[in-house]
């Protein structure tokens, strides 16, 4: 599918003479496959989790965020794939438009794929999303490690809502992590700044 194809859905539930999010009218790919985490203080408070597949990140809303702890199975709804750009996004969306509320980057880095089929060859990562089990490592400030997505509902049943897992491997003789701090606390990765002290400036740096 064609890159604007895809933000078609994202760009039709935004004013862009309202919001300060990127349009995604930039094109590319970008160096090498990225991943970003971002705190969203909206209706509900959420995390949003994005990997970067060809020319879009594909977005996931973790209610209670990404945990480094294996024991923690994270509940992530799809969402609509975001432009490239949005991985540096961190501000305020304004009321009344789609997503009002605040927005900082809590972590983000590079990822590698790691799926493999039965017989132990490589997947390509768009195709294991579409299968429905993907695994890969994350290279973050905060996160690192091993991770799965694997969708346990897909949606097709009467009014049903696709929903995937969000899990970190056990790897070594490590423990459990220290799982998702309390998002009205946690500091930007790219500002240092808190949810309120964003608010409280007005957007973006």
């Amino acid at each position: 599918m064609a890159r604007d194809e895809r933000l078609r859905e994202y760009r039709g539930k935004r004013d862009f003479g309202r919001t300060r999010e990127p349009s995604g009218r930039r094109t590319g790919e970008g160096s090498g496959p990225r991943f970003v985490v971002q705190i969203h203080d909206a209706r509900r408070m959420h995390f949003d989790f994005r990997l970067q597949v060809g020319d879009v990140l594909r977005s996931w809303s973790v209610p209670k965020g990404p945990s480094d702890d294996p024991h923690d199975k994270r509940l992530a709804v799809p969402t609509e794939d975001h432009p490239l750009e949005y991985e540096d996004f961190e501000g305020v969306i304004p009321k009344g438009e789609y997503g009002g509320g605040t927005v900082v980057v809590w972590d983000r880095g590079t990822y590698e794929p790691l799926s493999h089929d039965r017989g132990g060859r490589p997947v390509d990562f768009a195709e294991s999303l579409e299968r429905g089990h993907a695994t890969f490592r994350l290279h973050g400030s905060k996160l690192r490690g091993e991770y799965a997505l694997t969708r346990f509902r897909d949606g097709r049943d009467e009014g049903g809502e696709e929903a995937w897992l969000l899990v970190k491997k056990a790897e070594g003789r490590a423990g459990g992590g220290h799982g998702t701090p309390d998002p009205r606390r946690a500091r930007s990765v790219r500002t240092g700044r808190t949810l309120a002290q964003v608010a409280a400036e007005g957007g973006e740096e």
